[in-house]
Parts: C-alpha cells; sequence; structure tokens
C-alpha cells in the first residue's frame, strides 16, 4: 500500500518533472504554427495543484490526496492535453473517494475511471495520442494485478507500457512518422508517470529547475523576492533592512546562515544597508542574527499558511454568481483590443483574454461565467484547443451553459450576430451553430518552428497561410499569403468578406490589402478592422 502523503509528494514530483521538462515535449508538437504548446498546458494544469498539495499533512488520506489534485488540475485545465490530464486524475479521485491509502485495486480503478472519462470527453478520439498511452497502460495494470497485490510493481509496469506505446505512436499516426517524432501528449503523461513511479519507490521529489535570474541589486529586490511568495515550504517569510554597524562582516555570512534555517533566501547589500528576504519556521533567528550586523528596521513577518488560506477564500469569493438580470447572456474568448470591442459591441458580456499562444484555463472561464448576470450563458471558445476547457466549465457552474464550438473568432461573432432574443434556447442554439459553420476562416500566421509537415518543407519565420486550421500554403511574403489565401476562400456563392488585421501589421499595409482585394471582388462587400490581435497577421472570413 501507499500512504497519502507519498501520492501527495509523487503528485508534487510529477509537477515538476513536467514543468521542468515542458520545453522538449513542447519541441515535439507536429504543426509548425505559434500555439499554447502541449508540455506547457500539461504543465500548467498540474502545476495548479502543487501549492494545495504542499499544504496537506504528511498524515493525510490517499483519498483526500486525489480529491485536492483533481479538482485543482480541473480548474486550472488548459488546452486538450491538459483537460484530457485532469480528466485522468480525475479517476484517481473517484475511486480513491475515502480510501485511506493507495492499493493495487484502487490504482488499477483509478487508472480505467480516468481513461474512460478521458474518452469521453473527446468527441472523435484519435489514437496514437495521450489517449492510447493512458488506455493501454491501464489495460497493463489490470493485467498486472491479476498476478501481483503490490501497488508499486503495477506502478512500474504501468511506466514501462507506457513507454512502448510512446513509441508505437508514429505507427499510428503517419504525420508522427514523417516528422520522427512521438505524441508531445503521450510524452508528457509519461515523464509524470515516471517521476510518480519514482517517489513511490522512495525516491525523492523532483525539484523545480532553477529559473535564471539577473543579478540581485537593492533596487530589483522586490522583483526578485516576488516570485518566492507561493512557496510554503516554511511558515513565515521575513524580510528586513538592517543599517550596517562600522564594523560589519560580509553580508555573504548572513546569508549562509539563512540558508540554514530556512529557504528562498535573498540577501543583496551596499556600503550601508543590508535587505534580505528568507522563508522560516523561526523569524527570530533570523532577526538576532541580522543584529549581529548592525540594527533592524522595517521589518515584515508574514504568516504564508494563513495567506494562502486568505487567497484561497478570496478565489472562491470572485466566484460568487452575479445575479441573473436577463435571460441569455453571452461570454467570449479573444485576444486583440479591436477584436474585444466588437464582441462587446455584437452583445457579449464578458471577454476571457485567450487564444492562440495562451489558452484560458477552465478556472478562467468558469470565473467569466459566473460573472454573467444571465440564467443561460452561451460560451464562444473561438479556438479548437479551448473548446474542451470551456465544456469542463458547464459542469462546474451553477447555471445553465451552452459552449458553441467555434474554432475561430469569425465564428464566434456569426454565432453572435444570429442570435434571436425573441427566440428560445433550442431556436438560438441551433441558429447560432448554422450560422458559425457556414462561415471559411483563413489566418496568416508565422512558423514557430522548422518542419517537414504535409508535403511542405517548412523554415522557422515563414509565412503559413491556413484554410479553416489546415495549412493550405507557404509564403515569403505576408501580403501576398494574405491575398492569395483570401482568393482561395472565396466562392460563387460568398458575399462578405472581413478582413482583422493583428498588431504587427500597419495600417498602411493593411489598407494597401483592402485596395487590392476591392479591386480583385468589386461585386463583394469587404469590411476591414484593426482587430489588434497577436500571432496572427490576418485573420479573413469569408460567408
Amino acid at each position: 500500500m501507499i500512504k497519502g502523503s507519498v501520492l501527495r509528494d509523487a503528485f508534487i514530483s510529477g509537477a515538476n518533472s513536467i514543468s521542468n521538462k515542458k520545453k522538449s515535449v513542447d519541441e515535439l508538437n507536429v504543426f509548425p504554427v505559434p500555439d499554447g504548446d502541449t508540455g506547457t498546458n500539461m504543465s500548467m494544469t498540474i502545476g495548479n495543484s502543487v501549492a494545495e498539495l504542499k499544504n496537506l499533512p504528511d498524515d493525510v488520506e490517499a483519498g483526500v490526496v486525489a480529491k485536492t489534485a483533481a479538482s485543482a488540475l480541473l480548474r486550472g485545465a488548459r488546452g486538450n492535453s491538459g483537460v484530457i490530464l485532469s480528466l485522468i486524475f480525475r479517476g484517481f479521485s473517484k475511486a480513491l473517494k475515502g480510501q485511506a491509502e493507495l492499493t493495487n485495486e484502487n490504482m488499477v480503478a483509478a487508472l480505467e475511471t480516468g481513461v474512460e472519462g478521458a474518452y469521453k470527453s473527446v468527441m472523435k478520439p484519435t489514437e496514437g495520442t495521450i489517449l492510447t498511452v493512458a488506455r493501454e497502460s491501464a489495460e497493463k495494470a489490470r493485467e498486472v494485478s491479476l498476478s501481483t497485490n503490490d501497488p508499486i510493481v503495477i506502478w512500474e509496469e504501468v511506466c514501462r507500457q507506457a513507454k512502448i506505446t510512446l513509441d508505437k505512436t508514429p505507427t499510428l499516426l503517419p504525420a508522427l512518422a514523417k516528422a520522427g517524432v512521438v505524441d508531445a501528449g503521450g510524452m508528457g503523461l509519461l515523464i509524470i508517470f515516471e517521476a510518480m513511479r519514482d517517489v513511490f519507490k522512495g525516491g525523492a521529489i523532483v525539484a523545480p529547475a532553477a529559473q535564471e535570474t539577473k543579478k540581485v541589486t537593492i533596487e530589483t529586490f522586490s522583483d526578485v523576492v516576488g516570485k518566492y511568495d507561493q512557496e510554503i515550504h516554511f511558515t513565515y517569510c521575513t524580510e528586513m533592512i538592517v543599517t550596517k554597524k562600522a564594523d560589519a562582516e560580509d553580508a555573504s555570512k548572513l546569508r549562509a546562515y539563512l540558508e540554514t534555517i530556512g529557504d528562498c533566501v535573498v540577501v543583496v547589500d551596499d556600503d550601508d544597508i543590508i535587505k534580505f528576504h528568507v522563508h522560516t519556521n523561526d523569524p527570530g533567528l533570523a532577526i538576532q542574527k541580522a543584529l549581529e550586523f548592525g540594527t533592524i528596521n522595517l521589518p515584515k513577518i508574514e504568516n504564508m499558511k494563513m495567506q494562502h488560506k486568505a487567497k484561497k477564500k478570496e478565489a472562491e469569493t470572485k466566484l460568487t454568481p452575479a445575479k441573473p438580470e436577463k435571460k441569455y447572456g453571452f461570454v467570449a474568448v479573444a485576444a486583440g483590443a479591436g477584436i474585444e470591442a466588437m464582441f462587446k459591441d455584437i452583445g457579449v458580456d464578458c471577454i476571457v483574454k485567450g487564444g492562440q499562444t495562451m489558452n484560458p484555463s477552465t478556472q478562467d472561464i468558469l470565473a467569466a461565467i459566473m460573472s454573467t448576470p444571465a440564467e443561460t450563458v452561451f460560451v464562444l471558445p473561438n479556438n479548437k484547443n479551448i473548446i474542451m476547457a470551456a465544456e469542463q466549465a458547464v459542469k462546474l457552474a451553477d447555471r445553465k451553459v451552452c459552449v458553441l464550438q467555434t474554432r475561430t473568432v469569425p465564428q464566434g461573432m456569426s454565432a453572435m450576430l444570429a442570435f434571436d432574443p425573441d427566440a428560445d434556447f433550442n431556436q438560438n442554439r441551433i441558429a447560432m451553430t448554422k450560422a458559425f459553420e457556414r462561415v471559411s476562416t483563413g489566418m496568416v500566421t508565422f512558423a514557430a518552428r522548422d518542419s517537414d509537415y504535409e508535403g511542405h518543407t517548412i523554415k522557422q519565420g515563414e509565412i503559413l497561410c491556413l484554410d479553416n486550421g489546415k495549412l493550405s500554403f507557404v509564403e515569403k511574403d505576408v501580403a501576398k499569403g494574405a491575398y492569395k489565401l483570401t482568393k482561395k476562400l472565396v466562392k460563387g456563392d460568398s458575399s462578405f468578406i472581413t478582413v482583422l488585421y493583428g498588431s504587427d501589421v500597419s495600417d498602411e499595409a493593411a489598407e494597401a490589402l483592402n485596395t487590392q482585394l476591392s479591386n480583385k471582388f468589386p461585386n463583394l462587400d469587404i469590411n476591414l478592422i484593426n482587430g489588434g490581435q497577436p500571432v496572427y497577421y490576418y485573420i479573413i472570413a469569408v460567408e
């Protein structure tokens, strides 16, 4: 059996491990567009649980650990890979409910329940992904459990099977084989599983990688120590200024002492003062030592555990639902001042800032839903990698929520324009869905990495032109790519063209493209809008 404290440490170790290796996982992504990459999304999802897990006592039950982790992962889920990861860990919460320890039986049940939930959440599950790695690992756990009662042995076989399945993902997905890589989500899951295995076997928690920082000065002291404020290995955050006495010893000796009584130590000095920061269980010792170097002033001692509880309570208060004042409300995910303003102008109540490269979490979307003063809230994700996170928020909301599966900003706008305040819910859901499905969207962006994708040899920085989410062609020039892409999108029955230009496109360049399109399509209504969006030079809608 595995104690709750060990399961707690295993989850923390898994989170630290994927955080340390997220860049290598990100680099496995085949599609070269800049996006919220798999490793980053998985790291941010499970990383959302670390602070709460660290606060659990050593005598904690396994069921409490699993519930704490699952709740944090669900609310912090970002991107499709993050949502799937959260659902896998929700299986632990369900299977370990009321259980003091992790046993062979509930370990197998946890994996099977998590896999079942993950598959159900995906409309069209694709094999050769994280889903396959999780499913075959769970199947191996069931098989091994028939011959052993040792959960550690079972988990070792789970990791072994996860590696075997990961290695064969290129045989299931041709795009992986052509790129010569394995599935990124499957790799992320293996990294987490292996870190958990090592803790189960008595190993240490994987330490978070040290972050590179600039030289600390008196002026930058506050900025540097700020990053430590969420770390709660010791209770008291202690910080003060010491005015040096004439014969004060070197400040490095104060640093050396503080490192023996706590962590997160920062010490910086000049000719007159020493500023220091430390997390410790005995701030009195820090004060006594400081007095050996001079006189102290502006001392600050804060109980971080109490602060954490207060912040948690504050976060819960923020989710206090807005009183419904109308029948329908709307939440849209968007980035760019112009695009956000457009959504507001057509009736959206709450904007969740996000999109490509910055996938909002389930918690972000839930907060927007609950702050919308309506009985029924329509959610427009406007990105295929945000839809699953939005759907998880539905389960947490206190009101009726409908997630329309809009994959682009133009689809979201068309859905909003199709809303009829006099129609009932089902009529609006159907009409809004039909409206956004009629929209063809083109997007012009840049290659974030070198890639060989769908017959295209792509170099980092080249211009990518996407036709409804699929790579259409590669260009060297932004304007030329936008013009060619628009021509491809326009059909015989097209009536409208909307061009949203991004933050990296000048007004003059956008006007030049508009003139070129107007000359090519004199019979179509063309609307040029400064969307101000990041990542995409142009977002083009044709209806």
